[in-house]
C-alpha cells in the first residue's frame, strides 16, 4: 500500500509539473492596460494564441494567431516608446534545439494593436555563424535582448566554443506602417 501511494504522489507531481510547462494563461498590465494570454501549447509544432486587449478602446477586440512552437514565457513593456503598452511572446521550436524567435505586438494608442517583426537569425550572415538555437530573451527598459551559445560546426557536428552571442534590438518603424525589431548591437563574451 505505502508503494502504491508512494508511486500515485509520483505520478500526480509528475502530471502537474508537465501540464503547468504547457499551458499559458497570463495577464500583463501597465497601469490599467495590457493583455491577457492564453495558450495550450499541446503541440510542439503548432499552437494557436488567443490574445485579449484589456483597457483598449472598443475596436480592440480578442484575436488569435497561430504560431509555430510553444510559447515559454511573455513580457510587457513600452517597445516603440510611443506611451502604450506592448507585448512579446517568446516562441521556442519542439526540437532539441529550442531555437527562438519573439511575435511583437504593438498598441496603436489602445485603439488597436500592430504586429511587430523579429528578423530570422539566419537571414543574418553575422548572426548566424555559431548559431545553433538554445535561445534565451528578455526585455530591459524597452530593448529587446537575445542570447546564444556559439558553436564550431566540422564534419563530425557541432561543437560549443564557450562563447556567448548577445544580440540587443529596438522598435524602428519598418514598410508599409510595420514595426520591426532591427539590431542595435551585437557583442560575444567567454560564459563564465
Amino acid at each position: 500500500m505505502k508503494q502504491f501511494f508512494i508511486l500515485l504522489v509520483f505520478c500526480i507531481g509528475a502530471f502537474v509539473v508537465h501540464g503547468q510547462s504547457r499551458r499559458i494563461d497570463t495577464t500583463l498590465k501597465i497601469g490599467k492596460v495590457g493583455y491577457r494570454i492564453t495558450c495550450s501549447n499541446r503541440n510542439p509544432e503548432k499552437n494557436d494564441a488567443t490574445i485579449n486587449p484589456i483597457g483598449f478602446e472598443n475596436q480592440a477586440r480578442e484575436f488569435s494567431i497561430e504560431i509555430k512552437g510553444r510559447i515559454k514565457k511573455a513580457e510587457i513593456d513600452d517597445l516603440n516608446n510611443d506611451g502604450f503598452p506592448d507585448v512579446v511572446l517568446y516562441v521556442f521550436s519542439g526540437d532539441s534545439l529550442q531555437k527562438g524567435t519573439v511575435i511583437g505586438i504593438s498598441s496603436d494608442k489602445n485603439q488597436s494593436v500592430n504586429p511587430i517583426i523579429l528578423p530570422d537569425v539566419l537571414d543574418d550572415q553575422k548572426l548566424r555563424e555559431g548559431y545553433r538555437g538554445f535561445d534565451d530573451f528578455n526585455l530591459m527598459e524597452g530593448t529587446l535582448m537575445r542570447r546564444y551559445p556559439l558553436y564550431l560546426t566540422d564534419s563530425l557536428g557541432a561543437h560549443p566554443t564557450g562563447k556567448m552571442r548577445q544580440v540587443l534590438y529596438r522598435v524602428v518603424p519598418g514598410e508599409r506602417n510595420m514595426l520591426k525589431f532591427k539590431v542595435i548591437r551585437s557583442y560575444e563574451y567567454t560564459k563564465q
